[in-house]
This record gives C-alpha cells, sequence and structure tokens, in this order.
C-alpha cells in the first residue's frame, strides 16, 4: 500500500511538480491550494507525511503546522521555505515540524525528507501499538515477542506444555532460557508443584552430588543432619538444570542413571529413593561438538534431549526488541514510581539498530538505566548507553561500484561464515545446518581461514 502525502502550497504548479516528482516513489500525493482547503482535507482523511509552504494565502503555514501538531501530533510535517523566511521555518520546528526544506526545492532532497518523516511517523506507531500489546500480553510475560521465531517457540511451548517428556533448552547467554522453563511450568499440569532451578555450573562436583541427590548424616564433614536433593525437593514438579553443558564428567553417569531409573541414592546413603519430577536442561553450549570433543556423555545428551527448543537471539527477533523494551520501561518506572511511559522515535531506532551481544538481559538492564536517568515522560536517545549510541551496524555488501572495494571469494566465505556463527550464537551444529555442510568441513574452513 502506496504512504500518502499532503502537499500544502498557494502555487498549483508545485503541487503538481511535488506529485509528479513522488507518486513514482510509491506516495499517493494529495494536493491543496490555501491553508483552510488542508484542515477540510485533514478533518476528512489522514495523511503519512505532510509539507506545506510556510507562505500561504488567508492562512500562514506556521498556523497549519501548530494546527496539525495540536490535532495530528503523529503525522509529521515537512515546511518549506524560501531564504528570507527562514526565522519562520525555526519558529515552526519550536512548535513541532519535523523538518524543512530550502526553496528552490530539489526532488531528491525532497523525497529524502519525506522517506524519512514516513519512517518516522511508522516508527512511532510501531512504539504505541507495542505498548498496547504489552498491555494485552498473555502468561508468557518477558517471553514477549511477534517475530517468527518467537511465535514458533510459543507454538512449541503450548503444544507440549502437558507433556512430562524432558526438554533442553538451547540459546546464548541472556536470551531467557529460564523464562522458557519457568513458563513450560507454569503451563503444565505440575503447575501447583514445585519448580526448583540449579545452576551446574556455579558448585564444585562433590557439592552439586549433595545438591542434586541429597545426603545422609555424617556423609561428610559438614553434614550434621540429612537433607534430601533438589530431585527430590521438586518432586511432582520441575527441576530446571541450567547450564548443563558445564557439569562435570564425573557427575554426568550419575545423572543419567537417576533420569533413566526415575531412582536416586544420596550422598553417604545406602538405600535409593524414588522422585517423579519432570526435567528441563539448558545450556548456550553446542553440546555436539562437546560430544566430539569427549567434554559431554552421548548417552545423557540423548536422554535429556528428547524435545528441544531453541530460544533465538535478540538481534535475530526484529522489531520484538521494542516490544520488550516498553515491557521493562513499564516494569522500571513503577518500581521507581517515575512517570516515564515509552520511546522516543530516535531511541527507538538506536535500540532496532543494536546487535545486543547480551541479549535480553542487557537489554533489560540499558531500559532501567535510562529510566533511572531520564528526566523526560519518555526515554531519549541520549539516556542510553554511549555504546549504543555509538554503534553503526555492519554488513556484508558484495556488490559495488569500485573495483578497489571488491573483495576475493576467500574473503566471502570467511566474512559469510563469520556471520552466520555470530547468528548461530556459536553454535557450530546449527551453523554447519544454515550453512550446507558437515560439521567436520566447516571445522576445517575455520582453521584455514583462522
Amino acid at each position: 500500500m502506496n504512504r500518502s502525502l499532503l502537499v500544502v502550497d498557494d502555487d498549483k504548479e508545485m503541487c503538481t511538480l511535488v506529485e509528479a516528482g513522488l507518486s513514482q516513489g510509491g506516495y499517493d500525493v494529495h494536493g491543496c491550494t490555501t491553508g483552510q482547503q488542508a484542515l477540510d482535507t485533514l478533518e476528512q482523511r489522514d495523511f503519512d507525511v505532510i509539507v506545506a509552504d510556510l507562505k500561504l494565502t488567508h492562512m500562514s503555514g506556521l498556523a497549519l503546522c501548530e494546527w496539525v501538531v495540536a490535532n495530528r501530533p503523529e503525522t509529521p510535517v515537512i515546511v518549506i521555505t524560501a531564504f528570507g523566511t527562514m526565522d519562520s521555518a525555526v519558529a515552526a520546528m519550536r512548535v513541532g515540524a519535523y523538518d524543512f526544506i530550502n526553496k528552490p526545492v530539489q526532488m531528491d532532497a525532497l523525497k529524502f525528507a519525506v522517506d524519512r518523516a514516513a519512517k518516522h511517523r511508522e516508527l512511532g506507531q510501531e512504539v504505541v501499538r507495542l505498548r498496547r500489546a504489552v498491555a494485552d500480553s498473555d502468561t508468557f510475560a518477558e517471553m514477549l515477542g511477534e517475530s517468527r521465531a518467537m511465535r514458533r517457540l510459543q507454538d512449541l511451548i503450548r503444544r507440549i506444555e502437558d507433556s512430562t517428556a524432558t526438554v533442553l533448552i538451547t540459546g546464548e547467554s541472556g536470551t531467557g532460557k529460564e523464562l522458557v522453563a519457568r513458563s513450560l511450568h507454569a503451563r503444565s499440569t505440575r503447575r501447583d508443584k514445585p519448580f526448583v532451578a540449579i545452576n551446574c555450573a556455579a558448585m564444585p562436583p562433590t557439592l552439586l552430588e549433595s545438591e542434586l541427590f541429597g545426603h545422609t548424616r555424617g556423609a561428610f564433614t559438614d553434614a550434621k543432619q540429612s537433607r534430601d536433593g533438589l530431585f527430590v525437593q521438586a518432586d511432582g514438579g520441575t527441576l530446571f538444570l541450567d547450564e548443563i553443558g558445564e557439569m562435570p564428567l564425573e557427575m554426568q553417569p550419575k545423572l543419567l542413571r537417576a533420569l533413566q531409573e526415575g531412582r536416586l541414592r544420596p550422598v553417604g546413603g545406602s538405600k535409593e529413593v524414588s522422585f517423579d519430577t519432570r526435567i528441563i536442561a539448558a545450556t548456550n553450549r553446542d553440546l555436539e561438538s562437546d560430544i566430539e570433543e569427549g567434554r559431554f556423555r552421548e548417552d545423557l545428551y540423548y536422554r535429556i534431549n528428547v524435545i528441544q527448543l531453541h530460544v533465538p537471539a535478540l538481534r535475530s527477533r526484529g522489531r520484538d526488541v521494542l516490544l520488550l523494551a516498553q515491557h521493562f520501561i513499564q516494569e522500571a518506572a513503577r518500581r521507581m514510581e517515575k512517570p516515564v511511559e515509552g520511546l522516543y522515535e530516535a531511541a527507538a531506532q538506536k535500540l532496532v539498530d543494536y546487535d545486543w551481544p547480551g541479549n535480553v538481559r542487557e537489554l533489560q538492564n540499558c531500559i532501567e538505566r535510562a529510566v533511572t536517568l531520564t528526566r523526560f515522560d519518555r526515554i531519549v536517545a541520549e539516556d542510553l548507553p554511549e555504546k549504543i549510541r555509538q554503534h553503526r551496524g555492519s554488513q556484508l555488501v558484495i556488490h559495488g561500484g569500485d573495483p578497489e572495494e571488491l573483495i576475493t571469494l576467500d574473503q566471502l566465505e570467511q566474512r559469510y561464515i563469520e556471520r552466520v556463527l555470530q547468528a548461530a550464537g556459536g553454535n557450530k551444529s546449527q551453523a554447519a545446518r544454515i550453512l550446507g555442510l558437515d560439521r567436520r568441513t566447516l571445522y576445517r574452513k575455520l582453521e584455514r581461514h583462522e
């Protein structure tokens, strides 16, 4: 659907010129030769962008601009001004005009300004829509997302919510793997029973065994009394094994046996204890590569990987970043008791452009900082960390007019492999599948390019 443009100029030839120049660029252009005619038109329909000359008969362009800002604040106004009326242009900017163009009008410059204004309006509409979407969101909480990857994940969660099968959640650090696990538990028939979580990377092997399986009194020096392990504490509910890829090798066969038999023996105990616990594991590692390198047991991998859910990186989720940002703004504003409602368009664009290596966790920290620092009712670009304000996205360019800019096929392959690995969060198995290679071929290419 074409964008709509209202041109207001008492020179009819100017309206015709703009219509001829911009209609080819995908705009539905409507012309008016008086301010009153423009107001009558705006009462009947809406436009994506308004271009108005400041010198109009009967009604000044400044007055028209003030009316639009007051009654159609979401519609950007670009004013056209001659050199002698520059003060009027500045006045129009002060009352809220989006941009101004000097006469004589260069059609390329006008089209660039109109395109930019139209994108500004679309982003503003997106921010408003996402604010409503956050208010209407369901029980997925911080798993908010409208991207294809998140819809696929949400659909899979709904399909397996009543299953008792073991689930392996994969994804980069900070993507929200524990939120997925909690959502699975909250939507399951076990929701009224405990959800117990442990980070397998945070404990030494001996303590990890005691935490998971429990211990009897006197099993070791500090064991003053018997204690149930997390498997038993989560009986009837869900046990979440976070960072299972970091579990020591010597602990893995003990975990495998417990999962296979539904029974365990506490440290220092002589009797086995039964448990009925659903297991959800998570990792940010490439476990298939770890198996080949002898760091993870293959039999344990297949035991925990009955159903796999992949949580996409934030950089691959498009404008989900704005949906999450709005959610975090509302949470932080409520907690800090500050009247912050959302984002200005420039700040929103910075969030969309950034790569988010720290994923959702980094975004949440960024928004909390911005809400703390802002002096306005909406976050501005200056409230964001410098690395986000100064970020410039990188693109893999394979076309160009300057032969000096072109690269070799070997360099192109290297850059593309790097880009796919980045998108896959360093997961070589997933990257190999995207590239259409087996893992050994990918490893050889990585060694050669290294």
